[in-house]
C-alpha cells in the first residue's frame, strides 16, 4: 500500500474551514426544524469549530437525520405525437388534452404576466407613460398608449 492510498483511507482525514462551515449550516438547520434545542446547537457548533478532523464532524451529525433532497418533480411536457394523434382521431379531445396541459404549466409558474413585464423593464408603476396622437385622412383623432 503506498502513502496515497493509505491518506484516502485513513479515517483521521483534518477537516477544512469549509467543512466546519457545512456541518454548522445544518446544524442550524436541524435547530430551525426543531431537532435542536439552542443551547444544543451552540455546543455543537463549538464543537464543530474545534473539531480536528472529520470524523469528529461526523459525530456531531451522527444522531441527525441525513437530508435526502428530495427531487423535483418531473416536468410534463405536452406529448407532440399524442396530441397529433387525438388533431387526427378527435379535435375536442385534442383541445382538451391541450388545455389541461396549459393547465398544470401555470401552476408550476403561477407568476403573473403583469410580474413579467416589471421584471424585464423594471417597476411598471415608476415607467413613464406616453400617449401618441395621431390623426387620420378623414379627420378622426385617435390615442395610444406606448
Amino acid at each position: 500500500m503506498n502513502d496515497s492510498e493509505e491518506h484516502i483511507t485513513s479515517p483521521a482525514l483534518r477537516a477544512s474551514d469549509a467543512e466546519r462551515d457545512q456541518v454548522e449550516a445544518q446544524l442550524q438547520h436541524h435547530y430551525a426544524v426543531g431537532r435542536l434545542t439552542l443551547p444544543e446547537l451552540e455546543e455543537r457548533v463549538v464543537a464543530a469549530y474545534e473539531a480536528r478532523t472529520r470524523e469528529q464532524l461526523h459525530a456531531l451529525l451522527r444522531d441527525l437525520p441525513s437530508e435526502v433532497e428530495v427531487p423535483a418533480s418531473p416536468i410534463r411536457v405536452i406529448d407532440s405525437r399524442l396530441l397529433i394523434v387525438l388533431l387526427c382521431v378527435s379535435p375536442p379531445a385534442a383541445l382538451v388534452y391541450w388545455l389541461i396541459s396549459q393547465r398544470s404549466v401555470r401552476r408550476r409558474d403561477p407568476r403573473p404576466q403583469a410580474l413579467e413585464g416589471a421584471r424585464e423593464g423594471g417597476d411598471l408603476s415608476q415607467r413613464p407613460l406616453t400617449a401618441r396622437v395621431t390623426s387620420g385622412r378623414d379627420g378622426m383623432v385617435s390615442r395610444r398608449v406606448v
